[in-house]
């Protein structure tokens, strides 16, 4: 299924973080890049990650963010973007969350 969508960070502190990338050493400058591209691509299709088995979902997601999926995208060199999708009658909103680097994505997930 591809559901084109409307981007929407969690909070205004994670956009200003993105936005923080962009001026940054050469290395977050290329997350940054690869930021673009997924958000890119999540708005061409809302489902283009990878879902995450609501029971492997951590807690602290659920109570924090009051989600009912999460959704991750692999970025290069190990980076993992998570977002979640709320679905309207006429529109598919997704909510960056977070992107962390493979490690900090194993010890949240308890891998």
């Amino acid at each position: 299924m591809r559901l084109p969508s409307k981007l929407q960070f969690v909070d205004a502190n994670l956009k200003k973080a993105f936005e923080e990338l962009a001026n940054s050493s050469s290395q977050e400058k290329s997350l940054y890049r690869y930021l673009e591209r997924a958000f890119a691509d999540i708005e061409k299709n809302a489902f283009c990650g990878i879902q995450i088995p609501k029971r492997l979902i951590p807690k602290s997601y659920l109570k924090k963010y009051k989600i009912k999926d999460l959704w991750k995208y692999n970025l290069p060199n190990a980076w993992r973007l998570l977002y979640s999708i709320e679905h309207g009658e006429i529109y598919v909103l997704s909510i960056l969350l977070e992107w962390m680097d493979h490690k900090e994505y194993e010890r949240k997930f308890g891998y």
